[in-house]
Formats: structure tokens, C-alpha cells, sequence
């Protein structure tokens, strides 16, 4: 069983300590959301697990499956297992998504035989304009189809678990259920473990999750099951703040 294991995990953002000790362990077909107020520390924990650069761990640990990738740079973090799905999708001009994902399955040594149609039913399964997997990656997307393009890498690409950094950030409804039920779906179909960033509970609806843990203070301040992110709605973050 695959486990993401983040053991006392302290971080700074260039010489501002953001992550004051985080410890969170997510295993194979769980669902983990990390609520909590803007400057928590939220996105500054999806950076640094996936190895982005401008961040330093000064104390702690990230462990996938008991070896350490604490020090591996990003691509190497991809390469066993990880992937991020990006608030804001990154364009690349120039690069089709077609040809994007066959260099990334090749690097992968995976079997590319049956691409095209592989491609083709995940766009489909997941609303989106078969035509698009042809043109340069969310170049001129609109931001439902750039999501719906990051949810259809992570299918197509099937890593062994995933952080979503805000998913729901400038989806409209459909979009939104569309790609919440794909992730939920690739945790019932692949097990995959999945690591939620979100400020809100709406994508619950879709997207079921396991554990809600309140990140305040760059601290995991509270954990709970999906009662937890009802509270938040009715209560917000003010009891976890002082």
C-alpha cells in the first residue's frame, strides 16, 4: 500500500518560516482536505512536497513508501509517484497536450500504443473538447477547460497520489462535479491517494473526503472526518487562529 508519510515538516518561503511542524500521513485510496484561512499555509505545503523551488525545508521530513524524498528534485518526485494539480495551470505554447503526455509516459517507460485513444476516452469521460488535446497546453483555455485538461493528465498519467491545490478555484458548477467525480472515481478505480487544498466544502459533494485536518498557523491545528468541514462553514477559522 502506498503511503505519503510528512513527519514534523518545518519550511520557509525564502527567509519567512511558513510550515511550523506538520505531520500528515495519507495512504492509498484515502481522501485528505486541508481547510484553513488565507496565509496558513496551504499552498506553500503542496510547494514543497512537490519539490518546487524558492522553498527550503529547514527541519522534518517527506517520505513516500519509508524512502525519503525530501532532497529529490521535482521531477524525480514525479517520476515515483507524485503529481500536483496546479491553482493556476501553467501554458505552455507551443507543446500540444498529446505530445506532452506521450514524452511524460515515455520517461515513464510506459506503453504509448494505444495514446490517441486513451486520450480521446479521457476527454470524454471528463467533458472535454477532444479537439483541445491537440493545441498547445491551455494556451487560450478557458479556466473550466484548464482544469478539466490538469484532471485528464492525472488520469492519463496515474500516479500513486496526488495534491490538489484548489481544483475548485474558478470552476463553474459543471466543471467543477465533472472533475471532482474523475478524482473520485481514479481513488475507488487505481486507489489513488489524494491530498485536497481547498478553502471550500462544495467539492465534497463529489469529491468524498476520509479526513479534514484545519491548517492555521502553519500547524495542522485540528483533524476530523467531513464534520469537520461543516463546522468550518458554519463557524469558520476564528476558534483556530487565537
Amino acid at each position: 500500500m502506498t503511503v505519503l508519510s510528512i513527519r514534523d515538516l518545518h519550511a520557509k518561503a525564502g527567509d519567512t518560516q511558513i510550515l511550523n511542524g506538520i505531520n500528515l500521513t495519507i495512504r492509498a485510496g484515502e481522501v485528505h482536505a486541508v481547510m484553513g484561512p488565507n496565509g496558513a499555509g496551504k499552498s506553500t505545503l503542496s510547494a514543497v512536497i512537490m519539490g518546487k523551488p524558492g522553498y527550503a525545508v529547514s527541519k522534518g521530513s517527506i517520505m513516500l513508501d519509508d524512502v525519503d524524498i525530501t532532497s529529490l528534485p521535482t521531477w524525480k518526485r514525479a517520476l515515483a509517484g507524485l503529481h500536483l494539480v496546479m491553482q493556476y495551470p501553467t501554458e505552455i505554447p507551443g507543446v500540444g497536450i498529446d505530445n506532452l503526455l506521450d514524452e511524460a509516459l515515455a520517461e515513464r517507460g510506459s506503453d504509448r500504443s494505444r495514446l490517441a485513444a486513451l486520450i480521446g476516452a479521457e476527454a470524454e469521460r471528463i467533458g472535454l473538447d477532444k479537439s483541445l488535446t491537440h493545441r498547445s497546453v491551455n494556451v487560450d483555455f478557458s479556466g473550466g477547460e484548464k482544469k478539466r485538461n490538469e484532471t485528464l493528465q492525472l488520469a492519463m498519467l496515474d500516479p500513486r497520489i496526488v495534491v490538489l491545490d484548489e481544483l475548485d478555484s474558478g470552476l463553474d458548477i459543471d466543471a467543477l462535479r465533472d472533475c471532482a467525480r474523475r478524482v473520485e472515481d481514479l481513488t475507488n478505480e487505481r486507489q489513488l491517494g489524494v491530498l485536497v487544498i481547498t478553502h471550500y466544502s462544495r467539492i465534497f459533494a463529489d469529491l468524498k473526503p476520509n479526513f479534514v485536518h484545519v491548517l492555521a498557523k502553519g500547524r495542522i491545528a485540528a483533524s476530523g472526518g467531513p464534520e469537520l468541514a461543516d463546522q468550518l462553514e458554519r463557524d469558520g477559522y476564528d476558534a483556530f487562529n487565537a
